[in-house]
């Protein structure tokens, strides 16, 4: 399966502080961050910055599965945002998921619905990773994370189709600051150790980069060496945010500054 690079639009939005898209895969969310902002004295915290992570289904109102999906995104800001620079302050994160893969034999009220309650999690945490550079919230690192499903045979598959999905015996979100450290771990289905171990290799190596090895003997699928090939999430999110820089400073250009 070939497929289309990530589709990424920082400031879009015209009326918060940062906002961004980013589609990849069939996935496509929209996110905007305000802050720091008040925050109400219940919600206040003495010693640094609270954070409202609020996630919006395609259709529909948000349920069960929003709010979890808003639980695991806000612990794993929480550790990516540098929350003592403002304390007593509050910064919102507002993710529209605009388009996702659904299970068309599965439906409520006549609106499909999703297959799995992971498999959006890592086009959000690009959205919100970009929308807080977007509006320049200091952050203690940043962060990618990808998806990836286990077949009934052991195999791995990356950014799995929709059929992938709905026949996968275990999926696997995992997230990775720019440091290597391990961040987020939330997994669906049934799966041994051995499989487990390759999951966290592969998804290391797509988040952070693949090591130039030699392939040691072992068979992988088709969509493992294609993302092998890709450069890491880590990559392109550096150049996307260099472009941004660069697009800024050509006025400073244009008038001869340096």
């Amino acid at each position: 399966m070939v497929h289309a690079p990530a589709a990424v639009t920082l400031s879009p939005l015209d009326r918060a502080d940062g906002s961004a898209s980013y589609s990849s895969h069939g996935y496509t969310a929209i996110g905007g961050v305000n802050g720091p902002v008040e925050v109400q004295r219940r919600d206040e915290l003495p010693e640094e910055a609270a954070i409202d992570v609020v996630v919006r289904p395609a259709a529909g109102i948000g349920g069960v599965r929003e709010r979890h999906i808003e639980s695991i995104i806000q612990n794993t800001l929480r550790q990516v945002i540098l929350v003592s620079a403002h304390p007593r302050t509050l910064i919102q994160v507002t993710l529209q998921i605009v388009a996702a893969q659904e299970d068309e034999c599965f439906s409520v009220n006549g609106v499909p619905q999703a297959a799995s309650n992971i498999d959006i999690l890592p086009t959000l945490f690009q959205t919100a990773m970009l929308a807080l550079l977007s509006a320049s919230i200091p952050l203690v690192t940043t962060m990618t994370a990808t998806l990836i499903a286990i077949n009934a045979r052991g195999d791995l598959s990356p950014n799995p189709s929709a059929k992938d999905l709905t026949t996968a015996s275990s999926l696997h979100v995992l997230a990775f600051s720019s440091f290597g450290e391990l961040l987020v771990v939330e997994s669906e289905g049934q799966f041994s150790l051995d499989v487990w171990e390759g999951v966290v290799t592969q998804a290391r190596g797509i988040c952070l980069g693949f090591e130039k090895e030699g392939d040691g003997g072992e068979d992988v699928c088709m969509d493992v060496e294609e993302e092998q090939e890709r450069p890491s999430l880590q990559a392109a999110l550096r150049t996307t945010i260099e472009k941004r820089f660069k697009d800024e400073l050509k006025w400073k250009e244009s008038l001869g500054c340096r």
